[in-house]
């Protein structure tokens, strides 16, 4: 990790611990204390198996893709794809520096560039695309609730919908029409010549157009294997299940048994998508308000809602970058990518 992302990791981590004292300042230490003391230590540990398994999976993904074009790639090097792209993500504004840390940590591999920028795209359009079928279930479940109480909340949830949903019809017509989308992104990516020196802009270009055809080649080519592309489709959904019912379970561990866990999972789809919209690395602020201005009518201690913010940054945010902290210091396996699968 170079000496600025160090510098950035660290402070996030102050920002974080500024975020959480802020939180605090109308709470009693005493009562933080007793609820800490009393939690549930099962269900904090099914919050954090949930977290495990959606980054494990993450790497199940990885490595059915990447096996399915070189041999000899480990779980070990699979796994910490999905790791160290979670500590780019919470270093980065809008999580910008994900899909380059992944590509870093598969051409230190011995990888071909090309293959693993394919691999990378194809898990990023089902990503993306179990993220917006997800958050179309959660408005229709949950919106009226973060309509009726929290206004400016809704027009950030809508928002951040019609974004994913803009991302995933761009990538669709790639996948489909890299003709048209060519028009349409050198028509959209004209105002930038006005910016840039006509050498610079045509560069960029290429290397959008070059982008494109990648993926639509990649398109293809998954599209003749509907098994595989089921089986990260499948595994995608349990991956987020996981993850978005991380809340739910620390309610469970703070005593809080009243939720409804499909309202409670809904809520939580909504709010990464409303953190996705703040440009702070982890969407620092936004995603502390958002969690305490959800979650207040569920849980009406004030020092319960605080310690279940804070468990769930921990786990959701924080233990994600310790963990690709620690994967980006171990070496990897090479690989002979002009092996071919069995």
């Amino acid at each position: 990790m170079s000496r600025n992302n160090k510098i950035t990791l660290l402070t996030m981590v102050l920002i974080g611990i500024a975020i959480i004292a802020y939180s605090m300042r109308d709470v009693k230490l005493s009562l933080l204390i007793h609820d800490v003391l009393t939690l549930n230590l099962w269900w904090i540990l099914v919050a954090f198996l949930c977290i495990c398994l959606y980054l494990l999976i993450e790497g199940v993904i990885t490595k059915v893709l990447v096996s399915n074009r070189v041999k000899h790639f480990t779980f070990k090097d699979a796994i910490r794809v999905p790791l160290v792209e979670q500590l780019f993500n919470g270093i980065t504004p809008f999580s910008s520096g994900g899909q380059p840390g992944q590509l870093i940590v598969m051409l230190q591999t011995g990888i071909d560039g090309g293959k693993a920028s394919s691999v990378l795209l194809m898990k990023f359009v089902v990503y993306q695309a179990m993220i917006v079928v997800n958050f179309f279930f959660s408005l229709v479940i949950g919106f009226h609730f973060v309509a009726s109480r929290l206004q400016v909340l809704a027009l950030f949830v809508l928002f951040g919908f019609l974004i994913h949903f803009f991302v995933i019809v761009g990538l669709l017509l790639i996948m489909y029409w890299p003709t048209f989308t060519k028009k349409l992104a050198k028509l959209l990516f004209h105002p930038v010549k006005w910016f840039v020196k006509d050498e610079k802009f045509y560069s960029m270009q290429d290397t959008m157009y070059a982008k494109i055809d990648n993926l639509f080649e990649e398109s293809v080519r998954i599209g003749r294997q509907p098994k595989l592309l089921l089986k990260v489709v499948v595994l995608t959904f349990f991956q987020l299940s996981f993850y978005y019912l991380i809340p739910y379970f620390i309610m469970l561990a703070l005593g809080v048994t009243g939720a409804n866990v499909i309202m409670v999972t809904s809520l939580h789809i909504m709010i990464v998508m409303i953190i996705s919209l703040f440009p702070i690395p982890g969407g620092s602020g936004g995603a502390e308000f958002s969690f305490e201005s959800l979650f207040h009518s569920f849980i009406s201690s004030n020092s319960k809602l605080v310690l279940a913010m804070i468990i769930w940054r921990i786990l959701t945010y924080y233990f994600g970058m310790a963990a690709g902290a620690f994967a980006l210091a171990l070496k990897p396996d090479k690989v002979d990518d002009s092996d071919k699968p069995a």
